[in-house]
C-alpha cells in the first residue's frame, strides 16, 4: 500500500497546518525580516533591468510607465492599510496589531510572498501589454512596495531625525500609531488628503 492510503484521515490537513504554522512562526523573526526587505528590493531593480534590457529605445515612455506605476503604488499602499490592516481579514488585521503593540518588532510577511506577487502581476499584465511595459510597470510598483517597507523600517528604527522635514515625515506616521484610523499613507499623505483621513489637530481644526 501507498503511503498516502496508510496515512490517517486528515493527514493532508494538519501537514498544511504545519507548513502554516512554521511559516508563521518564521515570518516573526529577525531573519525573514531583513530578507524580506532585500529581497524587494533585488525584484524591483530586477524587473526594472529587465525591461530596460527588453526596450530602452523609448526613454520618454518608460519615464511615464516608471511614474505610472509609482503612483499606482501609492494608491496599493494606502487601500492596504486602510481596509485591510484595519479591515476585518483576520489574516492581515491580526499581524498589524501586533505591529501596533510592538512597533520594534520583526513581525512582517514571509520574505518569498511579495516577490511571488509581484512576479506573478508581471506575468498576468504580459499577457495584454508588450513584456518590457509590463515588467517596467510592475518593476516601479515592487520598487515603491520595498521604499514603502523602507521608510517605515527607517522611522521605527531611526528615533530621531536631525532634519526638520525629516522629523514631520516620521511624525506622520507616528500620529497613526495613536489614531489608527488616520494617515494610512507611509511614504506619501495624497491619498489621505484625498479620501479625508489626514490627521487634523483639534487645535488646527478650531
Amino acid at each position: 500500500m501507498s503511503e498516502a492510503k496508510l496515512a490517517p484521515a486528515g493527514s493532508g490537513g494538519a501537514r498544511a497546518t504545519g507548513v502554516l504554522q512554521a511559516i508563521a512562526r518564521m515570518s516573526s523573526t529577525r531573519a525573514n525580516y531583513w530578507v524580506g526587505h532585500v529581497t524587494d528590493f533585488l525584484v524591483g531593480f530586477a524587473l526594472l533591468g529587465a525591461s530596460l534590457w527588453l526596450d530602452h529605445s523609448r526613454p520618454l515612455l518608460s519615464a511615464l510607465v516608471f511614474l505610472l506605476g509609482l503612483f499606482i503604488f501609492s494608491f496599493i499602499e494606502y487601500a492596504f492599510h486602510r481596509w485591510l490592516f484595519h479591515g476585518a481579514v483576520p489574516l492581515f488585521e491580526r499581524g498589524h496589531t501586533i505591529h501596533h503593540q510592538r512597533p520594534l518588532g520583526y513581525d512582517s510577511l514571509p520574505f518569498f510572498f511579495p516577490p511571488a506577487v509581484v512576479l506573478m502581476l508581471a506575468a498576468v499584465l504580459a499577457l495584454v501589454l508588450p513584456a518590457a511595459i509590463a515588467l517596467l510597470l510592475v518593476g516601479a510598483i515592487a520598487l515603491g512596495y520595498a521604499l514603502y517597507g523602507f521608510s517605515h523600517l527607517v522611522i521605527h528604527r531611526r528615533g530621531r531625525f536631525n532634519h526638520p522635514l525629516a522629523r514631520k515625515w516620521a511624525a506622520v506616521h507616528h500620529v497613526h500609531h495613536y489614531h489608527p484610523d488616520k494617515n494610512y499613507g507611509v511614504t506619501s499623505p495624497l491619498w489621505d488628503f484625498l479620501l479625508g483621513t489626514w490627521y487634523v489637530s483639534k487645535s488646527k481644526a478650531r
